[in-house]
């Protein structure tokens, strides 16, 4: 077949097209054809024209562009008595053909320029920022909340984010969460987040941190946002430059993806750039609002911060009765995640006085037994060392509807027991509108005894915080006991429902407890391993600051992702740890003046077994395993076989992974890291 296209007029077409310098060129060269031809019919018609601008002292190079431009010029040529007829008209057809083409193209093409250029930039084609600003790659509802923790860090701070949606609907989007004022500092420009071309307009090399976000609705998300990082690690290798942004995070919305990252060295290329690179997912994200930070931001008011309940009552000591029991309701994404990351976290010294004081995590579900086994495979490491009875973390998983009798009168059970546990249930199915309706019609015990129920909302927590707000006034309750009346005060029944997992409030790093997991690795790595000793706080006292957090950055990077995740997994429970030490001293939850006070011998002791219980929880949900017989380092016959046993852990075999009372003297680690919890406190509180 042939094909046939009219080359000459899709190539003018393209031009035009195309930027604003070859639209120009376009006219330059069609005003000097113009030019050129009516030169030429001046020339032809005679020597008159050119006698009329010797008179007048007037070139004839310029004349025929003057008759063009100038209607004053073509008026007097025209009452010249000395100018023949042919020529007036030659000039009459030159003037007329400036007026047309000559004058409407000029304002044709300026007034285009004008149109293009703000079309570009609402089109977000023009590139504004060059260095020094934040990069955000993609666009979906989290991505106020990451701007929202940029404007936070600093309020002058410049923000790009590079999308591959319609600019205009993002820009809206914003609107309904910044004012004018700050969004003057956002650029929103067009582009894809894997195609290398768009790197260097939006300047990636000098920009200060980059957030890989993407677009979490998208199927393989997780697969782009990786294509993303190796896109943007060969580029910044490509560039060469002395600066370099300081961090990428990039968010993971599987988590099995998320979890892979945590001990995988896939992304050292970015590590060798000597930029930091932070996984970030939003489940676990939330996880760590509610049990690790215990607040999320005001949507309505910035900057103000809403509190979560401690799940753990106002502390467990050593001597508490009571165990912390989570109930979720669902086996979705988020109660994976904070059930995960409730493992890691939530470990206290009572389990030390009795082993069946455990942190129980329940799931309830309608298909419960195939969520089992799928999460039992997940994390087989962590069951098989369950049958060894020494871990203080247990999971359950019921098999029922909520909404059934059943599952309503075992809640009701557990509400009632509050001498036993400190409940906490977490309403977190998918479908936010049953989650609401599922927290307003708890059995009355779980309200009547002040459990603190957890609701999911997609977006707006206005409705549940409104609602707590409303019920937290205290009233009279009246009761007969002992043949006698009795008056108390309690509060009404929603006050204590919270809402979590709101899109738009998804993001707050928690840049305290990376600094603290920066100094942990920094006391293990200076150790005296032959004493078991960290360098004493007297010599920490010497080292100027500076140089101490020099130092703890400088190893930081150098760290595998695996030995990161821990130290942070050890820095988030530093909170629970303070929470069970100021119980200890008789203090309440909150009572921060004595954080900095030296631990006496009992309490080291005691956070030292929280330490190591925590640590085995911690390893086993890593993928860590524990060892057979023949890999076990405390059946090794000499040192030389103890010290290569050792080396095990390097392929996820940790021969410590035992109870306490069962490990040699490494224990005196975990001793040494509970005393330098206030010196940690004290360089991170400033």
């Amino acid at each position: 077949m042939i094909k046939k296209h009219k080359s000459l007029l899709l190539r003018f077409d393209r031009i035009l097209a195309q930027d604003l310098q070859r639209q120009v060129l376009i006219l330059v060269a069609v005003l000097f054809v113009i030019f050129l031809v009516s030169f030429l019919l001046l020339s032809l018609s005679g020597n008159d024209w050119q006698e009329y601008c010797r008179k007048d002292n007037v070139s004839k190079w310029v004349f025929p562009l003057y008759l063009l431009i100038d209607g004053n010029a073509f008026h007097d040529f025209c009452c010249s008595d000395d100018v023949s007829g042919l020529t007036v008209f030659i000039a009459c057809l030159i003037y007329i053909t400036g007026v047309v083409i000559f004058t409407g193209m000029i304002i044709s093409v300026m007034t285009n320029m004008i149109e293009r250029r703000v079309e570009n930039y609402r089109e977000g084609h023009i590139c504004y920022l060059e260095s020094g600003h934040y990069v955000i790659m993609g666009y979906d509802d989290m991505v106020p909340s990451f701007i929202k923790y940029i404007f936070e860090k600093d309020k002058d701070a410049y923000v790009l984010i590079l999308t591959s949606a319609k600019v205009t609907d993002v820009t809206e989007k914003l609107r309904k969460n910044f004012h004018e004022s700050q969004m003057k500092h956002i650029i929103v420009n067009y582009g894809h987040r894997t195609t290398a071309e768009a790197y260097n307009d939006i300047h990636l090399e000098s920009s200060e941190e980059i957030f890989i976000v993407g677009y979490h609705a998208n199927p393989v998300h997780d697969a782009l946002n990786v294509e993303c990082v190796d896109g943007i690690c060969k580029y910044l290798k490509s560039q060469k430059c002395q600066q370099l942004p300081k961090k990428i995070t990039c968010v993971f919305k599987d988590l099995d993806t998320y979890a892979a990252f945590k001990t995988s060295e896939i992304f050292g290329g970015v590590r060798d750039l000597g930029i930091e690179f932070v996984p970030y997912n939003f489940f676990t994200g939330w996880a760590k609002q509610v049990f690790v930070k215990r607040f999320h931001l005001d949507m309505d008011n910035p900057g103000d911060k809403i509190a979560y309940p401690a799940v753990f009552g106002e502390g467990i000591g050593p001597d508490d009765k009571k165990f912390v029991h989570l109930v979720f309701v669902g086996t979705t994404n988020f109660a994976v995640a904070f059930a995960m990351e409730a493992a890691h976290v939530l470990h206290f010294p009572n389990f030390n006085r009795d082993n069946k004081l455990k942190t129980k995590i329940t799931f309830i579900d309608i298909n419960a037994d195939k969520e089992k086994d799928e999460f039992i495979t997940r994390n087989r490491h962590f069951f098989d060392a369950q049958e060894g009875n020494f871990l203080d973390v247990e999971f359950e998983f019921i098999e029922g509807n909520i909404f059934s009798k059943a599952i309503q009168d075992k809640i009701s059970k557990w509400a009632k027991s509050t001498d036993e546990q400190y409940l906490s249930i977490f309403l977190a199915l998918k479908d936010q509108r049953s989650n609401f309706v599922m927290g307003m019609n708890m059995p009355d015990e779980v309200y009547e005894n002040a459990i603190p129920v957890f609701i999911r909302q997609d977006r707006s927590d206005n409705f549940v915080t409104n609602l707590r707000v409303a019920d937290n006034q205290e009233y009279n309750y009246y009761s007969i006991k002992d043949g006698k009346l009795h008056e108390s005060k309690r509060k009404a029944r929603y006050a204590n429902i919270y809402p979590f997992g709101m899109n738009e409030t998804a993001y707050s790093a928690d840049n305290k407890s990376v600094k603290r997991a920066k100094l942990i690795n920094y006391l293990y790595e200076t150790a005296n391993y032959d004493t078991y000793r960290f360098q004493s706080i007297l010599v920490l006292d010497t080292i100027p600051e500076e140089e101490i957090w020099e130092e703890a950055d400088r190893m930081w990077m150098k760290l595998t992702v695996a030995l990161k995740w821990s130290n942070l997994y050890n820095s988030y429970t530093i909170r629970t740890k303070l929470a069970s030490l100021r119980a200890m001293r008789g203090l309440k939850l909150d009572d921060t003046s004595h954080d900095m006070t030296l631990l006496s011998d009992d309490e080291a002791k005691e956070m030292a077994k929280v330490e190591h219980n925590r640590w085995n929880v911690e390893k086993l949900l890593m993928g860590y395993r524990i060892p057979h017989e023949d890999e076990d380092k405390y059946r090794a016959p000499n040192a030389e076989a103890v010290g290569k046993l050792g080396k095990n852990k390097n392929l996820f075999i940790h021969s410590d992974i035992r109870p306490f009372d069962k490990l040699g003297t490494i224990k005196e680690l975990d001793y040494e890291f509970s005393r330098y919890i206030p010196w940690i406190m004290r360089m991170t509180e400033k």
